[in-house]
């Protein structure tokens, strides 16, 4: 038991006769006076922004600046109203939930004997199959007529005056 402690004590007595020695720190003293006897430097001030003025954006009522513009021709009201409007009855088919922008033509199919069909892609890209008669878009859209290049529909908007009017629109064949 003797031997164990005066082991111990001798580590202990080692492991301080290490830290002791020379507490001068002549190296890093030479260092810090070396350091503190370069030219001073001089720290530029920080560049002054300029006064961020608010913009209030006044058109957000207004068409996108994205969307496709429309060719519309403006002509004067009609003295004689007409009789189109939708068919609030009708049940809404699966692409009148898109907007006819969003949608494209990707190609057609034939069936012999039987009617031509086109392929129309959704922002979701779904593909789905419709014919002459079917509806697209959110403005009452019914497919008039299709060929091989394009998807041509008639759409029935607000007139603005408690009317409606029929605006023709076309989808045409995406070539990728």
């Amino acid at each position: 038991m003797k031997s164990v402690s005066f082991i111990g004590l001798a580590i202990v007595g080692m492991l301080l006769a290490g830290c002791g020695g020379d507490t001068s720190f002549s190296d890093i003293k030479a260092k810090m006076a070396e350091i503190k006897s370069r030219p001073k430097g001089r720290i530029e001030p920080p560049p002054e922004f300029k006064v961020y003025k608010v913009f209030s954006y006044s058109a957000a009522a207004l068409r996108s600046p994205f969307d496709r513009p429309l060719d519309v021709e403006l002509t004067a009201l009609p003295q004689k109203r007409s009789n189109v409007k939708p068919d609030f009855n009708r049940p809404k088919e699966v692409l009148e939930q898109f907007g006819i922008d969003s949608l494209s033509m990707v190609g057609t199919l034939t069936r012999p004997g039987s009617t031509f069909f086109a392929l129309v892609k959704d922002p979701d890209s779904g593909l789905h199959r419709v014919r002459e008669g079917n509806y697209l878009g959110r403005n009452f859209g019914k497919i008039t007529s299709i060929t091989p290049s394009k998807i041509d529909v008639i759409e029935i908007v607000s007139d603005g005056q408690d009317g409606w009017v029929e605006r023709p629109r076309t989808l045409v064949l995406r070539e990728d």
